[in-house]
């Protein structure tokens, strides 16, 4: 089957692979063409001065006839149109074909001169002169001939077969022999340029298929990464949306709770307030995978005293153990580490938390023990277990072993996913082991640390709880509230809220509202004590630009706290960079007065707080 017709046989990709190496190899030969050429010509006319000088002068005007014969051809082929880098692949077929044709004409004009000097030269000695130096010249042809086989065919076969005929022809031992002996260097001589083909090929095919598997490497890289930038832009577009009326069921809510304080129906009022506080949960799980992604997270490594952070955790999962009938066991160690406390007690919470969701039997125990220089930290479980096969699957986001009906009760299977980022970020590895049906075994490596002072486990608790589960304590605030909202629902929930504890508010929809409400009189006589501002504004305004003018343009003296639904990750820089307190939505009733009775009881300090990611603390500019 030819080239043309076994590339219709070919898929597409096999197909121009075999153009693209054949351009190559049509490549390598005219780029010899010129060197090639000239030294043929050079070698005919040394061929032709010898043979004018050792044979009879009767035939001296054959010889040179023979000479221009050769030479002109020569001429030919090195003037004649030739292979540039500019001819499309699909024409390197045309090309192949007319470098051979060139230069088996060229071996067909050049063998009867080297047949006939050997007819005509009646010395023995000579004619093997003549013989090692055509042959040693031809071998030198074939080889820049390697990579077109056709061509190296064309050029070696006319001047060797024509000498071969010609010592036959001459008879007697020696030039039988000679004529013996160069068959034999023609066969070997081809045979070895075949091989050498084939080669050269292959090489340039594992060349080319490895660009092609490069390239669609790239470009499935490319494909993850725009698929990767579209779900978050989509999160973040749907998580903003949802935050938005999730935000305002809270407050409205919260409030509502609030106002039915002594009725019997407040018990509804709690009901309803839980399952908001189960999705604010979710949400702020995602948000959670955010905050690590955007790089707002700070790993903050001290000296730790590994038994006061053991003792929160067993104050903080005792109670679910209890519910689901379990044990829970975290011993008492002694032992200090280097680490920041609240990321590797939140990084320890989701590691029980998860082995309590898929425990049913028995229990779970969290203890740690000294190796060398290392302290390792262990969370083992009697749960279901995980199959090899899904070990390395566990910890990617959304991806839960034995949830194939997505039970909303054990969580969205992000909990792992932030395990290992917090890991990453203090640099404390994490290893798993674990047997299906006979439970999981989490190992956390830290770094071990001399004793040092620390804060009472009293005040570690604190700093470490859950704001939504801390009691309602209101702001104690001289004067009211500025909020800016561009969402009607939200303002009426926010003032209903503010205004069930004792708090006045101004809700206005943008900045010239806000400038109206600041130049009014009686901002003069009560003046305002805190601006609260949503982030993202109508027609694509900025709550932080707003508040930053406002506060700017009014000498104000008072404390600017930002609510947003905003998750995407260069937004939280910028924020943080400002130094900008943020809660985001939806925001619980307790998280929101707390973070009010903070900025207002401590002047000149400005934190960022999240109902469910408690380890963001002072904000350090970005640089």
């Amino acid at each position: 089957m030819n080239d043309a017709a076994r590339s219709m046989h070919q898929p597409p990709a096999a197909a121009d692979l075999d153009h693209r190496v054949l351009r190559e190899h049509v490549a390598s030969v005219y780029a010899a063409h010129t060197t090639a050429t000239c030294a043929h010509i050079g070698f005919a006319i040394a061929i032709g001065i010898f043979g004018y000088l050792n044979i009879d002068s009767t035939h001296h005007l054959l010889v040179i006839g023979m000479v221009a014969a050769v030479v002109s051809m020569n001429l030919y082929a090195l003037l004649a149109p030739r292979w540039t880098p500019d001819v499309p692949l699909s024409e390197s077929h045309h090309w192949a074909r007319r470098y051979t044709w060139i230069v088996t004409l060229v071996s067909v004009t050049t063998a009867l001169p080297c047949a006939l000097f050997l007819v005509l030269i009646q010395s023995p000695a000579m004619t093997t002169v003549v013989i090692v130096v055509i042959m040693v010249s031809w071998t030198r042809a074939i080889q820049a001939r390697w990579p077109i086989k056709g061509a190296m065919f064309g050029c070696g076969i006319p001047v060797m077969g024509g000498l071969i005929l010609a010592l036959i022809w001459h008879g007697g031992t020696l030039h039988w022999f000679l004529a013996l002996f160069s068959f034999a260097n023609l066969v070997l001589t081809l045979h070895e340029g075949v091989k050498q083909n084939k080669r050269l090929t292959a090489s340039l095919m594992l060349q080319f298929e490895n660009e092609m598997l490069a390239a669609q490497l790239r470009e499935r890289i490319a494909a993850v990464e725009r698929a990767s930038a579209e779900k978050t832009r989509f999160l973040a577009a749907a998580s903003h949306d949802l935050r938005q009326p999730m935000h305002a069921i809270a407050l409205f809510g919260a409030a509502m709770e609030t106002a039915l304080h002594d009725h019997p129906e407040r018990t509804n009022a709690k009901r309803l307030m839980r399952a908001v506080d189960a999705l604010g949960a979710s949400l702020d799980t995602m948000l959670d995978v955010s905050h690590l992604d955007a790089g707002v997270v700070v790993s903050e490594p001290q000296a730790l005293e590994l038994d006061a952070l053991l003792l929160v955790l067993n104050q903080t999962f005792t109670p679910y153990a209890e519910q689901k009938g379990l044990q829970l066991r975290i011993r008492a160690s002694g032992m200090w580490v280097h680490s920041d406390i609240q990321l590797l007690f939140r990084l320890l919470s989701n590691l029980v938390d998860n082995a309590l969701k898929y425990t049913h039997e028995g229990g779970v125990s969290v203890v740690a023990r000294r190796r060398g220089d290392k302290v390792w930290l262990e969370v083992r479980d009697t749960g279901v277990g995980i199959a090899p096969e899904q070990l390395s699957r566990i910890f990617e986001e959304f991806y839960q072993v034995d949830n194939p009906g997505r039970d909303r009760a054990r969580g969205l299977g992000i909990g792992l996913s932030i395990v290992q980022r917090l890991s990453h970020l203090m640099s404390h590895p994490i290893e798993v082991h674990s047997r299906p049906g006979r439970g999981t075994h989490f190992r956390v490596v830290l770094p071990q640390a001399e004793a040092a002072i620390t804060a009472p486990a009293e005040l570690l608790l604190d700093e470490l709880e859950m704001p939504a589960h801390r009691s309602l304590a209101a702001p104690n605030l001289p004067g009211p509230v500025l909020l800016i909202d561009d969402e009607a629902e939200i303002r009426l929930a926010m003032a209903a809220l503010l205004r069930a504890h004792a708090v006045d508010v101004v809700a206005v929809t943008d900045e010239s509202h806000a400038v109206e409400a600041l130049t009014h009189p009686d901002a003069k006589s009560l003046p305002f004590s805190m601006l609260l501002c949503d982030y993202r504004l109508a027609d694509g305004g900025d709550g932080l630009e707003v508040g930053l003018r406002l506060l700017e343009r009014f000498q104000l003296d008072i404390p600017l706290l930002l609510i947003t639904g905003e998750t995407a990750p260069q937004q939280l820089r910028r924020a943080q960079s400002w130094g900008v307190p943020m809660l985001f939505k939806p925001v619980s009733a307790a998280a929101l007065l707390q973070a009010m009775a903070e900025l207002t009881s401590v002047t000149g300090q400005a934190r960022i707080f999240s109902p469910a990611t408690r380890y963001f603390r002072d904000p350090s500019p970005v640089t």
